[in-house]
């Protein structure tokens, strides 16, 4: 092998670039870092001659171990500029867990580190890497949910969406009966108390009314906001998990919904609220609304060791802070045996036939707790579904110190996808590529394939500002409170919104994941940040436009290729986005006009459009911020004229 002598700086360095390919069990792997145990992979480097490489290494680390193990990587063979370094690993070797791997070099101008994942860069010194390689084996210990793919998820926040029943408001709280005006209750300015005592009367009966129209959205999973006892309208203080909330028509009606909802493919998803209670609970029972005491109220409690106290009786462990939420204490015997015991909460909602839960804060919560909470779903339906809240790439998160177990095989099915909602709307309001590019190069290939089938892919939910607020609202800086409740688009602005927004849903329902919507969101609902995103459901003024399309787009997603076809990005920059979803013979192609100016796609033989537009002598128009999804053989081609 023949190297240049020419010495490499650390400038010129920096400008060199190589790549790695991986395959799995001898097929394309389409760029994943994470695999299952048992998988043997084949990685292939390629690396420019101009480094004058002699010997290249793989080196395995974990959180636990700094040097786990060592491997050879062999020269293979020479191609253009560029030589090929192999490695074959089999999963087992490393077992389940997450890993770091840094490719070490000698050269003939001394030591040199690659790092980058797929896209290689290079370094002299090992202090100058800034990332490493990094891979996930995990060994599944359920079924996968696959029930769930190819559908939507729909998001109800139960108090907002529909009157089924006629329940009287509890002891403490009031009814607006103004639907249509639909202003929440609200601060005098953002984090200032707040009673969330004003209801406006939806219930579990209403979502079960409005089944058909779920339906019609492709929805396979509702999931709720909590239903639990509590005192306020969005019931993350929980009051008594062992109770569905009398406002909400109680276990009566979650049996219904349960039963009605499985007549149309749909099952029902909880919110599981468990890192932290009510102050106003049975277990705390901060102001004596309970007949027994709770761990407030005397040190003797059974619930006394599920909280943690300072200084008792007033000083105590509460989330953010926030006194009216203590938190529990999830590693007292007693407190885990009530969530996740063979005769505990989790079993008692299994046993209803809930299909699953999403987990409130799950970074808060232990790794292993939430394991004990998918084993005991699946008890009772071994597909059951566990998804996480978890605002970050879930693959390597580390909350409160320790790293989160999340993707190992154990614990959750998928997450709230936050990262792609961040780079579908940065992407499309401002034209920036960044956080979009980051998703796909780096978070998409972190998660295992069936969590990036499951993944609820959202664009907005109680916790956010409205999706069409975020693409075309005014911006709520040095607005006050008074203001941001009625402050709405122009018809201008509104017009403009919705375009985004239709472009923002075919984002999300056509890449990997199940789209989450939010109610109202697909009926053209505005709204700023909590409480003005929890605004009842317009049915009186829907924005027939946009609920057209996402059931378009319900359609689109029958085809098999949105349940687990292999995503491969085709393009991506400020003015066009393309990718496919594929398998053995076909490729569904999503292409987004984000320019300023008309596109023309040359379609090949055969193509099949699979959303609303029509072809003319094999040739689609995308006017600004119009999208198409075409079906073409796996060897095909679209052609941007």
């Amino acid at each position: 092998m023949s190297v240049s002598c020419r010495r490499i700086s650390s400038d010129s360095l920096g400008c060199l670039a190589g790549r790695v390919t991986v395959t799995q069990n001898g097929k394309d792997a389409y760029g994943r870092h994470a695999f299952l145990a048992g998988d043997l992979l084949s990685f292939c480097f390629f690396l420019p001659r101009e480094l004058g490489v002699t010997h290249a290494r793989m080196r395995f680390s974990s959180d636990e171990r700094a040097s786990l193990l060592t491997l050879p990587v062999t020269w293979t063979a020479r191609e253009g500029t560029e030589d090929i370094y192999t490695l074959s690993l089999q999963t087992d070797t490393l077992g389940a867990g997450l890993y770091f791997c840094r490719i070490e070099l000698d050269t003939v101008y001394g030591a040199v580190y690659a790092y980058g994942g797929n896209a290689l860069r290079f370094a002299r010194h090992e202090g100058e890497i800034p990332a490493v390689f990094q891979l996930t084996v995990s060994k599944p210990k359920h079924k996968a949910p696959s029930w769930i793919l190819g559908g939507v998820i729909y998001h109800v926040f139960v108090d907002r969406f529909f009157r089924g029943g006629d329940a009287p408001p509890a002891e403490g709280t009031f009814i607006n009966p103004d639907w249509e005006n639909g202003i929440p209750q609200y601060p005098p300015y953002p984090g200032a108390p707040l009673a969330n005592n004003m209801f406006f009367g939806g219930d579990l009966d209403g979502v079960t009314e409005k089944l058909p129209y779920i339906a019609s959205l492709g929805t396979k999973a509702i999931y709720l906001s909590p239903i639990f006892r509590a005192a306020s309208n969005h019931k993350y203080d929980t009051g008594d998990y062992a109770e569905v909330d009398a406002a909400f028509g109680g276990e009566r009606a979650l049996v219904r919904l349960i039963g009605e909802a499985e007549h149309y493919g749909i099952r029902i998803i909880l919110d599981g609220v468990f890192n932290h209670t009510g102050a106003d609970s049975i277990y705390f029972n901060r102001y004596g609304h309970y007949d027994s005491p709770g761990a407030y109220g005397s040190k003797d409690s059974p619930y006394a060791d599920w909280y943690t106290f300072k200084e008792f009786p007033d000083r105590y462990e509460a989330w953010w802070g926030i006194e009216i939420l203590p938190r529990l204490n999830l590693r007292a015997p007693s407190c885990r045996e009530y969530f996740v015991g063979k005769e505990g909460i989790i079993s008692k909602y299994a046993a209803l036939g809930i299909g699953g839960m999403r987990l409130d804060v799950a970074d808060e919560l232990e790794s292993d707790f939430i394991a004990a909470i998918k084993d005991r779903l699946c008890e009772k339906s071994e597909d059951a579904i566990l998804y996480g809240e978890v605002w970050e790439d879930a693959s390597n998160k580390i909350a409160y110190s320790r790293r989160c177990r999340y993707y190992l095989g154990e614990e959750l099915d998928g997450v709230m996808n936050y990262p792609l909602r961040t780079g579908i709307l940065r992407y499309l309001r401002y034209h920036d590529t960044s956080a979009l590019s980051y998703y796909f190069g780096e978070v998409l290939l972190n998660m295992p394939k069936t969590a990036a089938d499951a993944a609820m892919n959202l664009l907005g939910t109680h916790d956010t500002v409205r999706v069409l607020t975020a693409l075309g609202g005014e911006e709520p800086e040095g607005k006050s409170n008074d203001e941001l409740a009625t402050l709405r688009m122009s018809p201008a602005a509104r017009c403009r919104a919705v375009a985004l927004l239709k472009a923002a849903y075919l984002i999300a329902a056509t890449v990997p994941g199940v789209p989450a919507v939010y109610y109202g969101d697909e009926a053209g609902l505005e709204g700023y940040s909590d409480p003005f995103n929890r605004m009842p459901f317009p049915w009186s003024k829907m924005d027939e436009s946009l609920l057209s399309y996402y059931r378009m787009m319900a359609r689109v997603r029958e085809d098999g290729l949105y349940r687990d076809g292999e995503m491969r990005l085709l393009r991506l920059d400020e003015s066009l986005l393309a990718f496919s979803r594929e398998n053995e013979q076909f490729a569904a192609v999503t292409v987004l006009n984000n320019g300023e100016q008309p596109i023309t796609l040359l379609l090949p033989d055969g193509a099949e459009i699979l959303t609303d537009q029509a072809a003319e002598d094999c040739r689609v128009c995308l006017a600004p911020l119009e999208g198409v999804v075409v079906k073409i053989g796996r060897d095909g081609h679209l052609i941007l004229e």
